[in-house]
C-alpha cells in the first residue's frame, strides 16, 4: 500500500532541498547493504536476501517521501489563516503568552507525524516582526510543556488585520528545525516558512476572539485548510 501511495504521489511532488543530503546517505547505505547481501547471502539464503532488499527499499522510499513537497496552490485571502503544516489539530485553548505578546492568546496546535509532509508555510501574508530560535528539551510533541520547554523557533507575522505567532517545535525525534524568515521580511500566504525533520508540531498563537474553523482531532493540510478567520 505504501509503495502504491508513493508512486501515485510522486507524479505531483518534488523533493525539498533539506532532504538532499539525507536521501543521498540513505541511498548509499541501501546500495552497500544490498550489494553485500546479494553477494554473501543470496546463494545460500535467497529468501533472506530478498526480505532485506524489500525492507531497505521501504526505508529508502520512506525517507524520500518524508522530504516530499506536494504541488499545492494557496489562494491569497487576507481574511483567512491557513494551516502552517500538515497534521492533526491537537490543542485549541486559551493560554497566556510569555514570549512576545505578554497577554492571553488562543493556542491552536497541529501535530505532525513522520508520515506527514513536513514543509511549513506562512499562514498569513504580512511582515515578519520577530524571529527567534530557542534551545530546549526534546519532550514528545504532544506533551503539554513541549510548547514552552522544547527546542523551538518562534516567528511573529503581522498585517493590517491581525498579528500571530507561529512556533515550530521539536519533538522526541525531530532534532532539526529550519526557519527561513528574518525580521522585516515581507512574506506571502503559502510561501515557505521552514521545515522540521522527522515529526513534531507547530503552534499558532492567535488573538482572543479569532473565529476558529477547525475542531480537535481534525486532519489539516498546510496552505490548504483554513484554521481561522481574522
Amino acid at each position: 500500500m505504501f509503495l502504491l501511495t508513493f508512486a501515485a504521489q510522486s507524479k505531483s511532488m518534488t523533493i525539498h532541498r533539506e532532504g538532499y543530503k539525507s536521501i543521498a546517505i540513505a541511498a548509499v547505505i541501501f546500495i552497500i547493504i544490498n550489494l553485500l547481501t546479494f553477494n554473501f547471502l543470496s546463494p545460500s539464503m535467497p529468501v533472506v536476501a530478498w526480505v532485506i532488499f524489500g525492507a531497505t527499499l521501504f526505508l529508502l522510499l520512506f525517507i524520500i517521501s518524508f522530504f516530499r513537497i506536494p504541488k499545492r496552490t494557496t489562494p491569497i485571502n487576507e481574511q483567512l489563516i491557513y494551516s502552517p503544516c500538515d497534521g492533526k489539530v491537537v490543542v485549541i485553548e486559551e493560554v497566556t503568552d510569555e514570549e512576545y505578546f505578554k497577554d492571553k492568546r488562543i493556542q491552536l496546535s497541529v501535530f505532525m507525524s513522520p508520515a506527514n509532509v513536513h514543509v511549513n508555510v506562512n499562514p498569513i501574508s504580512g511582515e515578519v516582526k520577530y524571529s527567534q530560535y530557542h534551545k530546549g528539551k526534546y519532550l514528545v510533541a504532544w506533551h503539554p510543556k513541549s510548547s514552552t520547554e522544547n527546542e523551538r523557533h518562534s516567528v511573529v507575522l503581522s498585517n493590517h488585520r491581525t498579528t500571530i505567532l507561529v512556533k515550530q517545535i521539536a519533538g522526541a525525534l525531530a532534532k532539526r528545525i529550519v526557519n527561513y524568515l528574518q525580521p522585516s521580511q515581507k512574506v506571502e500566504q503559502g510561501g515557505e516558512l521552514g521545515f522540521i525533520k522527522f515529526g513534531s508540531r507547530v503552534d499558532l498563537l492567535l488573538p482572543v476572539g479569532t473565529k476558529i474553523n477547525v475542531k480537535l482531532g481534525e486532519v489539516v493540510k498546510g496552505g490548504v485548510t483554513v484554521l481561522a478567520e481574522c
